[in-house]
């Protein structure tokens, strides 16, 4: 009866999680139309997001600081870094030049790469079946992009390249975040890990931009606001908190609704309109990534009989 409670839980949790990280592409985009820079948008999600995350790095204390050594904490720096810092920053730069909707489903090809990075770094073995899933994926992805590229290529080639950065950086620190959360737990691996995130983002705005950014109209600020604390702040300690309940596995399944709710938030908000092309394509991404995830649950159910 509790295996039951805590799952049920965890995939409301996952749920509400996914629906909020996938408004973040929605927000990006209605930002965007008061011609704020990719890099103040950043600054200001990270700015208006950082003071929450202080606060519980300083209130929460690790979880097995026993275990902890010196060099967990230079992954921490280093998945940050990559996590929160590069994959957000390559994400709203490919946002000036895509879709909501085709940009979520590029970025949610992450789980392939999970498989792909855990192979090349952690010798974990590849069965033929991911093998298969991970084409379709990526099948999928071409029958979306083929279907935009008709429309502008150029700037569709060059979000689309951003977002898949993107991913690959989010999948590294997916991957770098397995092992680290168990030492430091939920609350302190993700206030540390965006704490990070926030100071490299200020760091590159002070070394490559310090332009005024205090011009803009307040639309652009109440934006970055929502951004940070709906799309940023609650969502990154739902999914962690999800991934804890359910397994990276199983969260991986559920997260196939991430790429539906931004196509559907994409609608209501931005006019933004798929063709049955793209549709295609994203269900075939979506069977993708179930068909790994499903693989991977499987296989660590075996491990744990």
């Amino acid at each position: 009866m509790q295996v039951t409670h805590i799952k049920n839980s965890g995939i409301f949790i996952a749920i509400l999680g996914i629906v909020l990280f996938s408004a973040k592409a929605i927000l990006v985009k209605l930002a965007y139309q008061y011609e704020v820079s990719s890099i103040h948008l950043l600054l200001f999600r990270m700015l208006f997001s950082l003071p929450f995350y202080v606060v519980i790095a300083l209130f929460f204390k690790p979880l097995v600081p026993d275990k902890i050594r010196k060099k967990d904490y230079i992954w921490v720096l280093f998945f940050g870094f990559i996590g929160y810092y590069l994959a957000s920053y390559f994400d709203f730069l490919g946002l000036q030049y895509i879709k909501a909707g085709l940009e979520r489903i590029i970025l949610f090809v992450y789980p392939t790469l999970v498989i792909i990075i855990s192979k090349i770094f952690l010798k974990e073995n590849i069965s033929t079946k991911q093998i298969i899933a991970i084409l379709i994926t990526y099948f999928g992805v071409f029958v979306t992009f083929w279907g935009e590229l008709q429309y502008n290529s150029d700037t569709v080639v060059l979000g689309g390249f951003l977002i898949f950065l993107s991913a690959l950086t989010y999948a590294s620190y997916i991957v770098g975040s397995g092992w680290l959360i168990p030492k430091f737990g939920v609350m302190v691996f993700t206030a540390y890990a965006m704490i990070v995130s926030s100071i490299c983002v200020i760091v590159h705005y002070l070394v490559t931009d310090r332009n005024n950014i205090l011009d803009y109209n307040y639309q652009v600020y109440l934006l970055s606001f929502l951004m940070a604390i709906l799309s940023t702040v609650i969502p990154s300690f739902l999914v962690s908190l999800a991934i804890k309940k359910l397994g990276a596995s199983n969260f991986s399944i559920i997260g196939s609704i991430g790429p539906i709710s931004t196509i559907v938030l994409a609608y209501l908000f931005l006019d933004e309109k798929l063709t049955l092309m793209q549709l295609v394509g994203a269900i075939i991404v979506i069977v993708g990534i179930v068909i790994v995830s499903l693989n991977k649950s499987k296989k660590n159910e075996k491990m744990l009989d």
